[in-house]
């Protein structure tokens, strides 16, 4: 890693960056597209599209909940998905899927329940799980995976 700066990958073209760590307020844009990046850390709710391009292209592990804003144990799971990716920043792509909004992807990924975490590596699913899990238990878990 470079000193200072935290690998991020594009939600657009899933090309790895790097981002500045103590950047302040400012933007940065990706060296490829020329979109904006995500902040390292950052849990961020992402379109079919842009799930796909992180899962294909990302050279991060990339850890999706697909979640429901009616689901009451996908928002016991929101505080602990933040905290582990601010904790894992610059090692793995943290994301979130509104499986009401994105059915189709859902679908084809064969998501059933909510929520449910799916941690992908190079175009390559390295594991799943559907329910609720205590902090050490989910890090662990995604510890193994990424």
């Amino acid at each position: 890693m470079s000193a200072g700066k935290i690998k991020v990958s594009c939600f657009q073209c899933g090309q790895t960056n790097y981002y500045p760590e103590n950047l302040g307020s400012g933007t940065v844009v990706c060296g490829r597209c020329r979109n904006p990046l995500p902040r390292p850390g950052d849990v961020v709710t992402v379109n079919s599209v842009q799930a796909i391009n992180l899962i294909s292209r990302s050279s991060l592990p990339v850890l999706i909940d697909f979640y429901s804003n009616s689901c009451g144990p996908c928002l016991l799971m929101a505080p602990v998905l933040e905290r582990l990716a601010r904790r894992r920043a610059g090692e793995l792509m943290v994301v979130k899927v509104d499986v009401e909004r994105y059915q189709n992807l859902a679908a084809q990924l064969g998501i059933t329940a909510v929520p449910t975490f799916i941690v992908f590596h190079k175009n390559m699913e390295r594991g799943r799980v559907s329910e609720v899990m205590s902090e050490m238990d989910f890090s662990l878990w995604v510890a193994k995976l990424a």
